[in-house]
């Protein structure tokens, strides 16, 4: 179970770390983008898998884009750079694509069926997966943004290299 752990997390850490590449941010917020997806995907991985907690992804996922957004507060200030430049990277390995890919497979089969069973089973796949995939996009945004509002001083004074220098 460690090594599935791991491995989710490294492969989050790499992920992010692309993602972050394309807003060429500084230097240094590479390392913080990536601690900070590898903490967040690890957490969502371990919740949902049924040996440990079980959640569902809904559920995992609000929880853990809290704790991006509370790594990501906490390590914005040590390389002075705003909290979004690790916290955005660290959540697109968490968009939900197979529920996008199965929402419009679903959708394609629906408009291309003639009998109603068949229509309404595609239908089905399409509404499920349409609404965990917005349900999940949902609780990243809420997640991940908790945290940046709860600690504002924190989070907004990050980038300055005197904490105590107000407007």
């Amino acid at each position: 179970m460690f090594v599935q752990i791991f491995q989710d997390a490294l492969f989050a850490a790499i992920a992010a770390i692309g993602f972050a590449a394309i807003s060429r941010p500084p230097r240094q917020a590479y390392l913080l983008c990536a601690i900070t997806a590898a903490v967040g995907h690890s957490i969502r991985f371990t919740l949902t898998d049924g040996s440990i907690a079980g959640l569902h992804i809904t559920a995992a996922t609000l929880i853990a884009s809290a704790a991006i957004g509370l790594v990501a507060v906490a390590l914005s200030p040590i390389a002075h750079i705003p909290a979004e430049t690790c916290l955005f990277p660290a959540l697109l390995p968490m968009i939900p694509g197979m529920y996008a890919y199965r929402m419009f497979g679903g959708l394609a089969y629906c408009l291309f069926k003639s009998n109603e069973a068949d229509f309404m089973h595609y239908f089905y796949l399409f509404a499920s997966n349409g609404a965990t995939c917005f349900c999940i996009l949902l609780c990243m945004v809420t997640g991940a943004t908790l945290p940046v509002f709860m600690f504002k001083r924190i989070s907004f004074q990050a980038t300055r290299q005197d904490n105590n220098d107000y407007f």
